[in-house]
């Protein structure tokens, strides 16, 4: 059988090889073909007898057989395509018989060019209208899409697709219900028609048609092939057969097929081309990921602006009334989620009402309680678009799907989904992908998923049809599930973790490190579930949320949300008469409110805390209330109560065996001792401090006192180990993901870096510092980095910059009520209105700061601000009285230590003797200041020592053997160098 089978095939071949030659012979002598009769009659003869495998082995000689010569020309081909359609999906080697179909001259395609030409030739009918007149019909795209708007980048993917002899093209657009895949694919369409002209057609498979189910694969092929072959009784009977001839018939031709709505691959498949330089559009609410050759375009919802104008060109009129009817269309779109379908029938209402107006319409929609409700236009409704969606779903991914409309957050993983629908993670997970699979929820992180807000509303008007006591159950096991990870989560952040916190174990949160990832990433979902618990009347829930969050929100913020929780708790423990947890929030809402600055309501917070814990004797409770309370009273300039309310502390904690509060009460003390300028005993008891947290183990105090270690350093004129401290605590706090912490040690390395004369370094820690600040909400930090950064810049000559950042920060001070940092900045204001010769403004400016050093008690400030002003002096002709004011600063630093100030004092002083004729008794003065700015190694040093130099040879006698003469004068001494930055003050009075 084999080798009869072999025989067969050589025969076949060679016949058909014969009709080539008469062919050609014929062509040259009358320029006529050959009877397609004769051809039809070799088919009959051999085709249905010679199997394609056998057929193929020949062609490609992988049986060692002799060569039969390769199909050139479209009448061969054409014979072979009746071979490959009556054994179609049977050819292991399918590319290569698809590479013999594609083999016709160009020149000849439209001759014979698939089987319905054969069955006409066997049977000696005249051949049916030509190619091009059958293709002429081929154009099914519906009308353009006159209001298209924006899409530019997929639509730009999309006509790339149709590059030149890009053989067979597939791209998948999907996307959620609405969001304009349809559209899109039209547009583009369109656009593409006049490169296709064998056809452009728009295929309809009717996955989410009301009404009708979707199309079947074999029917669509059925429609397809009735254009083509003529009459039904031509078309095969099943589908692969009909998917074989629809392929033929695609065959050599540049066609553009849209197959819309698609349900699946499956759908999809049989109606691919299989060769030539076709481009397939394929639409799907579901993500085709088992079309492996197509490339996939995931559609989003509009960007803002696009969406707008979208609305603007459906509505057919502009905006008007100087803006406010653009900030209300914004509000509508961004209502409806910015959602094609939800702002075109929302625009369409205004369409078609032209007395109403843009504010009406908007004024209705924002007011409205269901905007689902108002999103309609006939039969077409946003929520009946979701409908067909969740009508698709198994019933089990219908319930966690209406779960998902109960969850308060905005996004959802895996766990959450667990307990939510009370099922297993493993199967969470698979659940969830199903659904983002489908367009019903979005990625926004690896595992992490959310709803679009119609989406989400729609869920939850489904889920209020579910029983209460179902929604109760599944409402309850959620909280449940975010209070235990956050009390997990809390045992590794806060130094005083509440009970349940530390009673509380979590598998996965077994580290610091793990814990803040894990409140990082819920935060917004830990503060929407505290809102739903508060407002449906959960207040134990609510108190055992804000605690576990205490310790994070502390450190990482952002606190005006923070300061909103701890409002909220103090209520609900009141409401449930929980004595202890009031306290506890009072005392976590007061130190919120010391680090958003309110220091009064700080206090009068941790007093009634305090008073509270005293009532139900709960001494580590008082201990906690008394530490913060000791904090806002430093920050608030009283150290004598301070320093009473930390002593208090500390007895209590070492009663109690608490070495972590402990050791937060003697870093207090060494603060305030800091503040008040004993810096021997400041080191002493921080270093006290150092210890307890060594051998605690924890690494977050202990940044904290290498960095107030730093300061004293920094005060005692140690630059170098003040930095070396410094950056020990940045390391630790960025170790830790302590945000605040780094961002204040950011700080004081740029300051640093400007007292050393490194500007241009600074501008590195100072810009991180101040993009954390910002990201924490803390605007007090957010004023030190900006007057850091401005002195950065004008110490590098860039005034106009420096000023600048300058007045930001004194502005935000001055909201904050912060006058002792504002006298600082005033300070540096003038210092720079005296470089530029703005002598009047530079005036007001230091007289000014001046006046808050002295209400404020900052002698050390004090001494700073004379200096400042007796520079003004020195420029404005007023040396006499400029040496006084340098001479009070003199003997203000000799009773508060500052080194720095006390050179910029003797060199100012060294200044006007030279100007009123004593340069010899300058040269000490001169001698004394370089001296210091050496020891401190201030960028002051060099221009000091020149000046020294220059004074030096001004009074050296110029005959060294000869009488004395007069001294040279030196001449007028230069304009004062700009210092390089005032002393710091307390950068870390929030960590």
């Amino acid at each position: 059988m084999g080798e009869s089978m072999d025989q067969r095939a050589r025969a076949f071949y060679e016949e058909l090889r014969a009709l080539e030659n008469r062919a050609r012979a014929a062509r040259r002598a009358a320029g006529q073909g050959y009877s397609r009769r004769e051809v039809g009659r070799a088919v009959r003869k051999y085709g249905a007898e010679v199997s394609a495998q056998r057929v193929s082995d020949w062609l490609s000689d992988t049986a060692g057989r002799a060569k039969v010569p390769s199909p050139g020309s479209s009448e061969q081909v054409w014979a072979l395509v009746r071979l490959w359609s009556h054994w179609a999906g049977e050819v292991p080697n399918e590319r290569y018989w698809r590479t013999l179909l594609d083999q016709a001259q160009p020149a000849e395609r439209g001759r014979a060019t698939g089987p319905a030409d054969a069955r006409h030739a066997e049977r000696g009918e005249p051949r049916p209208a030509s190619s091009s007149s059958a293709v002429a019909s081929l154009r099914t795209l519906p009308r353009d899409v006159t209001a298209f708007t924006g899409r530019n980048r997929e639509l730009d993917r999309l006509v790339a697709a149709a590059g030149p002899a890009r053989g067979v093209t597939v791209r998948t657009v999907d996307g959620m219900p609405g969001v304009g895949k349809t559209a899109l694919v039209t547009r583009a369409a369109h656009l593409l028609a006049d490169r296709f002209p064998d056809g452009q057609m728009f295929i309809r498979l009717h996955a989410h048609t009301p009404g009708q189910r979707p199309a079947e694969p074999a029917e669509v092929l059925a429609a397809l092939l009735a254009g083509v072959v003529g009459a039904a009784q031509q078309i095969p009977v099943d589908l692969d057969s009909r998917a074989a001839l629809w392929r033929a018939h695609l065959a050599g031709r540049r066609m553009l097929l849209v197959l819309d709505d698609a349900v699946d691959h499956a759908q999809v498949e049989p109606l691919l081309p299989a060769i030539g330089d076709c481009l397939v559009l394929v639409t799907s609410r579901r993500r085709l990921v088992a079309m492996e050759s197509a490339t996939p375009l995931s559609l989003e919802i509009l960007p803002q602006r696009q969406a707008a104008e979208l609305f603007t060109r459906l509505t057919h009129r502009a905006a008007t009334d100087s803006g406010t009817d653009a900030d209300m269309i914004d509000e509508m779109v961004r209502l409806c989620g910015r959602l094609p379908l939800a702002i075109s029938l929302l625009a369409g209402r205004l369409a078609h009402h032209p007395a109403w107006s843009i504010a009406q319409l908007a004024s209705d929609f924002i007011a409205a309680r269901d905007r689902l409700d108002e999103l309609h236009a006939g039969d077409r409704t946003v929520a009946a678009a979701f409908e067909l969606s969740y009508r698709d779903l198994p019933l089990d991914r219908q319930r966690l799907f209406r779960r998902i409309g109960l969850h308060p957050g905005p996004d959802i993983d895996a766990r959450a989904a667990a307990a939510l629908d009370d099922i297993s993670v493993a199967r969470a997970r698979r659940e969830l992908e199903a659904l983002y699979t489908d367009h019903l929820i979005d990625e926004q992180a690896p595992g992490r998923y959310r709803p679009h807000d119609l989406v989400r509303a729609y869920a939850r008007v489904l889920a209020s049809r579910d029983p209460a006591e179902d929604r109760d159950r599944a409402t309850a096991r959620l909280l449940d599930h975010y209070q235990h990870r956050a009390e997990a989560a809390d045992r590794h952040l806060s130094l005083s973790p509440s009970p349940s916190s530390a009673a509380a174990f979590d598998e996965e949160l077994t580290s610091r490190e793990r814990a803040l990832t894990w409140m990082h990433a819920e935060r917004a979902n830990l503060f929407a579930c505290a809102d739903h618990a508060a407002t449906t009347g959960r207040h134990a829930r609510v108190v055992r949320l804000a605690a576990a969050m205490t310790a994070f929100l502390h450190q990482e913020g952002p606190w005006q949300q923070a300061a909103a929780l701890q409002g909220r708790a103090v209520a609900a423990a009141a409401a449930a008469g929980d004595r202890h947890g009031q306290a506890s929030a009072l005392t976590a809402l007061g130190a919120v409110r010391l680090l958003t600055n309110d220091y009064a309501a700080a206090l009068e917070l941790e007093e009634s805390a305090l008073a509270l814990y005293r009532e139900l004797d709960d001494r580590h409770g008082e201990a906690r209330a008394l530490t913060v309370r000791g904090r806002v009273l430093r920050l608030l300039n009283e150290y004598p109560a301070a320093t009473e309310s930390q002593r208090q502390a500390l007895t209590l904690q070492r009663s109690l065996g608490d070495r972590h509060g402990e050791a937060e009460a003697l870093t207090e003390l060494g603060f305030i001792r800091y503040r008040t300028n004993d810096y021997p005993e400041a080191a002493e008891l921080q270093a006290r401090a150092l210890t307890l947290y060594w051998d605690l183990g924890d690494r977050h105090g202990e940044a904290g006192v290498l960095s107030r270690l730093g300061f004293v350093r920094f005060r005692t004129g140690d630059y170098p180990a003040a930095a070396a401290l410094q950056d020990r605590a940045r390391l630790i706090y960025w170790e830790l993901g302590a945000r605040q912490g780094e961002a204040n040690v950011l700080t004081e390395l740029g300051h640093i870096e400007i007292v050393s004369g490194r500007h241009a370094a600074a501008d590195e820690p100072l810009g991180r510092a101040l993009a954390l600040y910002r990201d924490l909400g803390d605007r007090h930090g957010e004023a030190d980095a900006l007057t850091e950064l401005g002195r950065a810049q004008v110490s590098a000559g860039n005034h106009a910059t420096g000023v600048e950042l300058l007045e930001r920060a004194l502005e935000l001070l001055r909201r904050l009520g912060d006058h002792l940092h504002e006298a600082y900045v005033l300070t540096w204001l003038g210092r720079v209105r005296t470089v530029t010769g703005q002598y009047p403004e530079a005036t007001e400016l230091l007289r000014r700061s001046l006046s808050l050093r002295r209400e404020l008690g900052d002698a050390r400030g004090e001494a700073e601000a004379l200096n400042a002003l007796g520079d003004l002096l020195v420029e404005s002709g007023g040396a006499d009285e400029a040496r006084a004011r340098y001479e009070q600063a003199l003997r203000l630093t000799a009773a508060v230590p500052n080194p720095l100030e006390e050179g910029r004092a003797l060199e100012g002083i060294s200044r006007c003797k030279e100007l009123t004729g004593a340069p010899t008794e300058a040269l000490a003065d001169i001698r004394g200041a370089v001296g210091i700015y050496r020891r401190l190694g201030a960028a002051e040093v060099e221009p000091a020592a020149r000046r020294l130099a220059g004074l030096t040879d001004a009074v050296r006698p110029t005959d060294p053997d000869g009488p004395p003469g007069p001294a040279a004068s030196p001449g007028p001494p230069g304009p004062p160098n700009l210092p390089t930055a005032p002393p710091t003050d307390d950068r870390s009075a929030h960590n």
